[in-house]
């Protein structure tokens, strides 16, 4: 029989999905920028999202609950919610199934900002600080039990400091950062003032599957590849870029979430970073990712015994996806993996508890 625990289970990847209610927060100079959803006549149930007279970001289909057994069917994963509750109208909806699903805490990501939302700081800024209003809203209904992950202005680095700031203080535990923001990637000394402002306030910088260039994105869009190429390809190199680059050294208390990848890849970038680093005489820690306070979140169906080999005992974290509907998502993720027979409950702990309250410092 399986030995249990009792320790408080952190789900390290929940979503929020956006609603009109999310630009209820813009100030009133502001709402010249309140993105607007469109319906197509021709798609029932997909609706987008209009900024700037132009499609941006991501909104899941409005399934029905047929549709989302069916789905779930198909998949081989539970994917349903509650509508109410992955779009945050019921709070105390949302942590009743909580409750059911034997999660303590979930760290909330945006859905939106999975692609560049405009090109304009004062828009962009806008934006992110009535979203980020929302997201301290829900933190303050819901006891504690609802952290999350704030989205920042990078097109306006000042501004964005002073978001993270005051995020910090309405529950945020990290900083959302595109593996790709614009023309720069997330090693650019650009992006230095975030990462110091980051460290000084104990925020993580959660790094989860997206990419903020438009012609990467366009690229890849409607090929076989899609959304695999647009968004977790860049964020599994973004990986491998920061293991190799002077991040670590630089940043060296900094913690660091590659969020919704899985862990398969690990081994591979775990391998092609040491290579890297003997050739160029660099020296590296075995336990690279620990070392460098790396952290990653596993899927259920993750080789685990194989990955565990590269990642170490404080690299994995597992998240459910709540509320969206792709290849990552498993809403009973928590109680599928506490059934695994190959792994030790003091690995399950630390993935379940003690390696999420280290990367969002719980």
């Amino acid at each position: 029989m399986t030995e249990r625990t009792n320790l408080d289970v952190i789900d390290a990847d929940a979503h929020v999905i956006e609603t009109e209610h999310t630009w209820d927060y813009l100030e009133a100079s502001e709402r010249k920028f309140r993105p607007r959803l469109f319906s197509s006549p021709d798609e029932p149930g997909r609706e987008y999202w209009v900024i700037e007279e132009k499609i941006r970001g991501f909104r899941f289909p409005t399934f029905t609950e047929r549709q989302l057994r069916e789905l779930s069917e198909r998949s081989g994963r539970k994917v349903e919610t509650p509508q109410a509750s992955r779009e945050m109208a019921d709070v105390d909806l949302r942590l009743r199934h909580m409750d059911e699903l034997g999660i303590e805490i979930q760290v909330l990501h945006n859905t939106l900002w999975i692609e560049q939302v405009s090109e304009r700081a004062e828009v962009e800024t806008a934006l992110c600080r009535s979203w980020n209003r929302w997201l301290a809203d829900i933190w303050e209904k819901g006891g504690g039990r609802r952290r999350w992950s704030c989205v920042i202005p990078t097109l306006a680095i000042d501004e964005a400091i002073e978001q993270m700031s005051i995020a910090k203080e309405h529950g945020a535990v990290a900083v959302c950062i595109r593996p790709i923001e614009g023309d720069r990637h997330m090693t650019d000394p650009y992006f230095y003032p975030i990462y110091e402002h980051a460290s000084t306030l104990n925020l993580a910088i959660a790094l989860h599957i997206a990419n903020g260039n438009p012609t990467n994105v366009d690229l890849f869009r409607g090929t076989p590849a899609n959304r695999f190429a647009m968004f977790r390809a860049p964020t599994v190199i973004s990986c491998f870029n920061f293991l190799v680059s002077e991040l670590p050294s630089v940043f060296p208390k900094l913690r660091w979430g590659f969020i919704e990848t899985c862990a398969q890849w690990i081994p591979w970038i775990y391998n092609e970073a040491v290579l890297r680093h003997k050739r160029t005489g660099k020296a590296f820690p075995e336990d690279m990712f620990g070392q460098y306070n790396v952290f990653v979140t596993c899927q259920t169906d993750d080789d685990l015994s194989y990955v565990l080999n590269y990642a170490g005992e404080r690299c994995l974290v597992i998240g459910t996806d709540y509320g969206h509907t792709d290849p990552s998502s498993e809403v009973d993720a928590i109680t599928v993996f506490k059934e695994r027979r190959n792994i030790s409950q003091e690995t399950k702990d630390r993935i379940l508890h003690y390696n999420p309250k280290e990367l969002y410092d719980r």
